[in-house]
């Protein structure tokens, strides 16, 4: 029997629909979506209306949305040609450190970009978090400078699943020039999720947190913004992003939207209440021998993020195999290493290392809410 998933924060599987789709585009419909004759054409057409579902989900324009191969090439795309883009005058060359501004729980898809262009001579502001792993917007506004080129802050944590208050910061780096990226491969399908609402010039998704597959994702580019393109070479995607479209995931992806929007908002009411059942028997049995870690209120509706005192996390799950779920903190050599994110949300590391992160998702089912919920009482009991 295989294990209860609760890992959907990690990765989605495939939903059959979204197979279905992009099947056809991996024999039948093989053209090169450049081409002129009717085989590309037809490529062309689908990638098309891929961009308009895309698009759609999260209240853009067509032509705004450019597919990348996942979330990682996004995020690095947002940030490297931002900075790129503002570097293109000698005179910014020589004169001007381009200056950075995201937190310190970022995922490393942003994180590793910027300490790449810290290398580079940019400087970087590295936002705190309270205990709740909440970013201050006036933080934001207070790091604010002349030569500040971007905000990248995500949308909601993979960890912890605390929602940022994107709106506000946007407000903010809007008023001064600035612009603004958020992450929301976390949050793209599980919570509505607007462009215009929150106001950012830029947002990164993730295909296979969205029930597509591996290897595909999407940058939401504001008309107007300009960017240095992070794949050079011929003239695809607008000149946007250079090599030939992956066209049978880019169906997946344009697929997997277009059914995300027609399940919210019920999709969030459903994995809000899967998540509590699964705390409330945790809680009911364990007690105060539980932990939430995560803004109360305002975090993702699938994720459950929990230390369980006087365990490590790592052991925890290894003592059930019948769960598959990941867990903050790691084990090497006899030390007990905690995420950093649990880090800078300042949680102490005794009570870290017992860190599980429980995330539900399309195909979690009550009964097995129940039947985890028992195991892992049973294991946290010991």
């Amino acid at each position: 029997m295989q294990p209860i998933y609760l890992d959907y924060n990690a990765t989605t599987p495939i939903d059959l629909a979204v197979l279905d789709a992009m099947q056809p585009y991996l024999q039948t419909h093989f053209g090169n979506p450049s081409s002129t004759h009717v085989y590309g054409k037809t490529a062309h057409d689908a990638i098309d209306r891929a961009r308009v579902q895309v698009a759609s989900l999260i209240g853009a324009q067509p032509e705004e949305i450019v597919f990348t191969s996942g979330g990682t090439e996004a995020s690095n795309h947002a940030i490297k040609g931002a900075v790129y883009a503002g570097m293109q005058s000698f005179f910014a060359r020589l004169f001007r450190s381009p200056h950075i501004i995201t937190s310190a729980i970022e995922h490393p898809a942003t994180l590793q970009p910027c300490d790449f262009l810290a290398r580079l001579g940019c400087k970087i502001s590295l936002l705190r978090v309270d205990r709740y792993g909440s970013i201050d917007p006036d933080a934001v506004e207070r790091n604010i400078g002349g030569t500040t080129v971007i905000v990248t802050i995500m949308h909601a944590n993979n960890e912890v699943g605390t929602l940022q208050p994107i709106r506000e910061i946007a407000k903010y780096a809007k008023a001064r020039g600035v612009l603004v990226h958020t992450d929301a491969a976390q949050s793209v399908g599980k919570v509505p999720v607007d462009v215009n609402d929150l106001g950012v010039d830029l947002l990164s998704i993730a295909g296979h947190k969205l029930y597509a597959p591996k290897g595909v994702g999407a940058l939401f580019i504001r008309k107007g913004v300009k960017l240095e393109p992070f794949m050079h070479g011929a003239g695809h995607e607008t000149g946007r992003r250079a090599g030939t479209e992956n066209t049978p995931y880019i169906v997946a992806l344009g697929k997997a939207c277009e059914i995300a929007k027609q399940s919210l908002p019920a999709a969030t009411i459903r994995l809000k209440a899967l998540r509590d059942r699964l705390f409330d028997r945790l809680h009911q049995a364990l007690g105060d021998r539980i932990v939430v870690n995560g803004h109360p209120e305002l975090r993702l509706p699938n994720t459950l993020n929990v230390n369980f005192l006087n365990h490590v996390g790592a052991d925890l799950l290894a003592k059930m195999p019948e769960i598959a779920a990941s867990t903050g903190s790691a084990c090497h050599e006899g030390s007990i290493t905690q995420s950093p994110v649990l880090c800078a949300m300042g949680v102490p590391p005794e009570i870290g290392k017992g860190a599980v992160r429980l995330s539900v998702g399309r195909f979690t089912t009550e009964d097995e809410i129940d039947r985890a919920a028992e195991v892992l009482i049973r294991a946290a009991s010991v």
